[in-house]
C-alpha cells in the first residue's frame, strides 16, 4: 500500500467507478472527491456502488470551477483524508475521473518504490514556462481574480483592466516564489503533509484564493519550500492544443498511448470503450521498467497542432475558412499567368500547351465566362464556367482551381478586360509566375473595325486598369515571380523571354525551342498609336514605336555578335 490515489470526479461517474476498482484491485487506496455541482441523487448512487470497498473513501465536497480555488480545496480535503486514513501510503497520486492508467499499477508502485524520496510535480517559474495562454503569466500572481473567467468574463476583463490602470500589485507572502505547472502531481507523504500542516497555511491559502488558476500554482509553489528532491515533471500524460485546451483521447489513439510508456493519461473520452477495455486488464507477471517518455509522441501532437492552426497549403475548407494571412500558402501548387501573349501571338494557347506540356486555359476571368481548356463548361471540383458564380468569390475560384488540379501545372491568360479581383492575391502568392507584355491589349483595338472615338475611349480605360495592375505587381509586398516587358521591348527579341518562361514551367528538361508562335501582323501599329496621341490619349505602356516604319519589326536592331571560343 505504498501509493494512494486521489480522484477528482465531476462527470462520467460510471467510468470513474471502473477506474477506482482498477486501482484498488492492485492494493492502492482511493479517495474520491465528487464535485458539489453533481446532484445529490447521482452522488448517493455513485457512493453506494463503492461503499463496500474498504480502500475507497469519499472526501468533503467542494464546488469546482475551472480557474478557481475550489479545485485546490478539493485536493486539500482529499489529501488530508488520504494521509489520516491510510498511514502506509508513501506517495499520493492526484488524478481526475477522466484519467486512465496505461500501464499495470504494479509497475507504477515499483517505479515509485525505487524513488521513495522523490516528488513528481511540474514546477517552473513564470519566466521559464512557454505554455501560458491568455496573456497572463506573472500577473496571475500580482493581481486579484475574484471573478470566474468562464462565467463572468466581462467582470473578469474589466477588473483586470482596472487593476492595471491603477497599477495595483499584490504582496507575495514572504519566502514564497510562485511556480507553475501541471495540476496532476505525485507527492511524497513528507512533502504533502508539510504543505497541509504548515503553520502559515492560512496565509498561503488566503493569497492563492485570488490567484488565477491556483490549481496550477498552489502545490507547485509550496512543494519548492519543503521537498528535498523534486523532478519537475508529471507522471500523467496530458497534451494541450494551441488554445490551452486539453486534447481528448479516443479509441483510435490506442497505439499512440501505448507508445508513450506513461503510467496515466488524461483526458479520455468516456465512450472510448476500446481504450478502457485495453488498459483496465489484469496485470501480467512481466514488469517493464521503461521510463515514461511522452516526447515519443510529441512530434505527432506538434504536427496535429500545425495542421489545425495552419492547415494544408492552399486548402480552404468550409469547416475552417482561415483568416487572411493565416493560410499555409495562398495556393497549393505553382501556376502561370500570361498577360498580352494571346493578343500578340496567333494561337498562342495551343503553342504553349505543346511547348510546356501544361494545362493551358484562355481568359479564366473574362467578362462573359471562364474559358477553360478545350471549351469545357465544368472542370475539376465542379467549377463552372459561369461568370456570375465565379465572380461571387473570385479568390475562392482561383484557389479551388489550383487545389483541384494539383499535380498538373495550370496556365491561363489574363488582361485588363478581365475581372481584376485577384490582382493582390496573385501578387502575394509565391506559387504564381506572372509574365506581362504591357500594352498588348491595344492590338485587338488596332485590328478592330470600330469608330476611332470609341477605340480611344476603350484604350484609355484599359491602360488605366493595366497601369494599376502593374503597380500591384511591382509592389514591395509582391512575392510572385513577375516578369514585365513593354510591347516594343518584347517584339525586338521574343524568343529569349519565351525560352525563359518555357524552361521554368516545362515538364521536360530545358531545351531550345524548335518552334515559335506566330506573331500577329503589326503593320501600321506605330501610326495607330500616333493617332491615339493625336486624339489626346497618351499610350505609354507599349514602349516606343516609330511612326515612320510600317512594320515595328523593322526597328529591331541588328543581331548582337557572339564570341565563339
Amino acid at each position: 500500500m505504498s501509493v494512494g490515489v486521489i480522484m477528482l470526479v465531476h462527470a462520467a461517474l460510471n467510468r470513474a467507478e471502473q477506474v477506482a476498482r482498477h486501482w484498488i484491485a492492485a492494493g492502492c487506496p482511493v479517495v474520491i472527491h465528487v464535485d458539489a455541482s453533481v446532484d445529490r441523487k447521482t452522488f448517493n448512487a455513485f457512493k453506494q456502488s463503492l461503499d463496500a470497498e474498504p480502500l475507497v473513501k469519499f472526501s468533503k465536497r467542494h464546488k469546482c470551477e475551472w480557474g478557481m480555488w475550489g479545485l485546490v480545496a478539493a485536493s486539500q480535503s482529499a489529501s488530508e483524508l488520504m494521509l489520516d486514513t491510510f498511514p502506509e501510503v508513501r506517495h499520493v497520486y492526484l488524478a481526475s475521473g477522466s484519467c486512465l492508467p496505461l500501464r499495470p499499477v504494479n509497475e507504477l508502485i515499483a517505479y515509485l518504490d525505487e524513488r521513495s524520496r522523490t516528488d513528481f510535480i511540474e514546477s517552473a517559474t513564470t519566466a521559464d514556462v512557454p505554455w501560458t495562454v491568455g496573456g497572463l503569466d506573472s500577473e496571475r500572481f500580482s493581481l486579484r481574480f475574484p471573478f470566474s473567467w468562464k462565467k463572468h468574463r466581462f467582470l473578469f476583463d474589466r477588473y483586470v483592466h482596472f487593476q492595471r490602470r491603477i497599477k495595483f500589485k499584490r504582496r507575495i507572502p514572504n519566502g514564497l516564489v510562485p511556480h507553475m505547472g501541471s495540476q496532476w502531481w505525485c507527492l511524497t507523504r513528507q512533502t504533502l503533509s508539510a504543505i497541509l500542516q504548515d503553520p502559515d497555511r492560512l496565509i498561503y491559502d488566503r493569497y492563492f484564493q485570488k490567484v488565477w488558476i491556483p490549481d496550477e500554482s498552489y502545490f507547485q509553489s509550496l512543494a519548492r519550500l519543503y521537498s528535498t528532491n523534486i523532478e519537475s515533471r508529471s507522471l500523467t500524460l496530458s497534451k494541450f492544443d494551441y488554445q490551452g485546451k486539453p486534447h481528448i483521447f479516443y479509441d483510435d489513439h490506442l497505439q499512440l498511448l501505448r507508445r508513450s510508456d506513461c503510467f496515466v493519461a488524461r483526458k479520455i473520452w468516456p465512450k472510448a470503450d476500446r481504450l478502457y477495455n485495453a488498459f483496465l486488464v489484469r496485470p501480467t507477471a512481466e514488469t517493464r521498467k521503461a521510463e515514461p517518455n511522452p516526447a515519443k509522441i510529441d512530434r505527432i501532437f506538434a504536427k496535429a497542432v500545425e495542421r489545425r492552426t495552419i492547415g494544408r497549403p492552399g486548402l480552404y475548407m468550409q469547416s475552417r475558412f482561415l483568416d487572411q494571412h493565416w493560410e499555409n500558402g495562398v495556393t497549393s501548387a505553382p501556376y502561370s499567368v500570361f498577360q498580352g501573349f494571346t493578343e500578340l501571338f496567333e494561337d498562342f494557347e495551343s503553342w504553349l500547351g505543346k511547348a510546356s506540356g501544361c494545362k493551358v486555359h484562355g481568359h479564366l476571368f473574362g467578362a462573359k465566362r471562364a474559358e477553360f481548356n478545350g471549351g469545357q463548361k465544368v472542370i475539376n471540383g465542379a467549377l463552372s464556367d459561369n461568370a456570375k458564380l465565379r465572380d461571387n468569390n473570385a479568390q475562392a475560384f482561383l484557389t479551388n482551381l489550383i487545389w483541384n488540379t494539383r499535380g498538373e501545372r495550370q496556365c491561363f491568360q489574363y488582361g485588363p478586360q478581365d475581372s481584376q479581383a485577384n490582382n493582390w492575391l496573385m501578387a502575394k502568392d509565391p506559387n504564381a509566375q506572372i509574365s506581362v507584355i504591357s500594352g498588348a491589349w491595344a492590338v485587338p483595338l488596332f485590328k478592330s473595325n470600330r469608330n476611332f472615338a470609341d477605340i480611344r475611349k476603350e484604350a484609355a480605360k484599359l491602360q488605366k486598369i493595366e497601369s494599376k495592375f502593374l503597380e500591384v505587381m511591382r509592389s514591395p509586398w509582391a512575392k510572385a515571380r513577375v516578369r514585365i516587358w513593354t510591347m516594343a521591348e518584347f517584339i525586338e527579341a521574343p524568343m529569349e523571354p519565351l525560352q525563359t518562361v518555357i524552361d521554368e514551367i516545362g515538364k521536360h528538361a530545358p531545351r531550345r525551342l524548335a518552334e515559335a508562335p506566330r506573331m500577329t501582323d503589326l503593320t501600321g501599329f506605330g501610326q495607330f498609336l500616333q493617332n491615339l496621341k493625336n486624339q489626346g490619349m497618351h499610350p505609354y505602356l507599349m514602349g516606343d514605336f516609330s511612326v515612320g516604319s510600317d512594320n515595328p519589326n523593322d526597328n529591331k536592331p541588328s543581331s548582337r555578335p557572339y564570341l565563339v571560343q
